[in-house]
């Protein structure tokens, strides 16, 4: 998986990048076929930075997020989260449709087995 962490209208410190990578790299516990991921930190506006994460994986298929706010590992954790939504429910609609049509066993049934 490849991470790129860029930002526009200003820099951050190479700690922070570091930070930004560590937080970045958790998504792919949640899916494995990630290929790519791209952090952008937008500070035009320095009081309140924007983020915005692209993430592709296999397939074609993109995960995108951004948030603002006044805090910048605010916004950060804001959007992971609202990745690892996107990519659960993703996952889940995966998993589901090639399962097929077959309902889940009950209790009573599997007992009777």
């Amino acid at each position: 998986m490849q991470i790129n962490v860029s930002t526009r209208h200003g820099a951050i410190s190479d700690t922070t990048e570091q930070k930004i990578l560590a937080k970045v790299e958790k998504l792919g516990r949640y899916f494995e076929r990630l290929t790519q991921i791209e952090v952008v930190v937008d500070l035009k506006k320095e009081d309140e930075p924007l983020v915005e994460i692209n993430v592709s994986a296999e397939h074609k298929h993109d995960f995108v997020a951004s948030y603002q706010s006044s805090d910048l590992w605010g916004c950060i954790d804001q959007v992971i989260h609202k990745l690892e939504q996107q990519i659960k429910k993703y996952k889940e609609k995966i998993q589901t449709s090639h399962r097929g049509d077959i309902p889940p066993k009950t209790i009573a049934e599997f007992a009777a087995e």
